[in-house]
């Protein structure tokens, strides 16, 4: 049996969101063990610009030994709850809806695309570091 699903074709092929700087809110965040290198799977919804209002980015902030330095970044610059972080303690409860700029990148490995989370920056600073595109790179990054 055959059945019509209009607009099908056109959800199979989601729109990508290109590399650039983004005002984002963390819809979804879970710990993920793994032999090598554990992470949280991370999903943020794009709140600005406009045109990609409502896009989801999703991937990985690893919690290596070596990475702990880029988890506790994105912590603190999206308004993490002080007193958790200074105990040592992540609440995934306590990520969800947290604000802030993201600064994102494609990257093409064995033929799968990753997302790449190059920076982070306070919400506060959206204004300032949409502005231009050339400073936009230096300074979140």
């Amino acid at each position: 049996m055959k059945r019509r699903f209009p607009g099908l074709h056109q959800a199979a092929q989601p729109a990508e969101v290109p590399d650039g700087v983004y005002l984002v809110r963390v819809q979804r965040a879970q710990y993920r063990w793994h032999a090598q290198k554990t992470f949280y799977a991370v999903q943020f919804a794009v709140l600005e610009p406009k045109q990609f209002a409502g896009s989801v980015l999703a991937g990985r902030i690893y919690c290596t030994e070596k990475a702990l330095w880029k988890l506790s970044w994105f912590l603190r610059d999206f308004g993490y709850d002080a007193e958790l972080l200074g105990r040592d303690e992540l609440d995934e409860r306590a990520l969800v809806k947290l604000h802030g700029v993201l600064k994102i990148t494609h990257t093409t490995v064995n033929g799968t695309s990753l997302l790449n989370f190059n920076g982070f920056a306070p919400a506060a600073r959206w204004e300032e570091l949409s502005g231009s595109g050339s400073a936009v790179s230096s300074e979140v990054a």
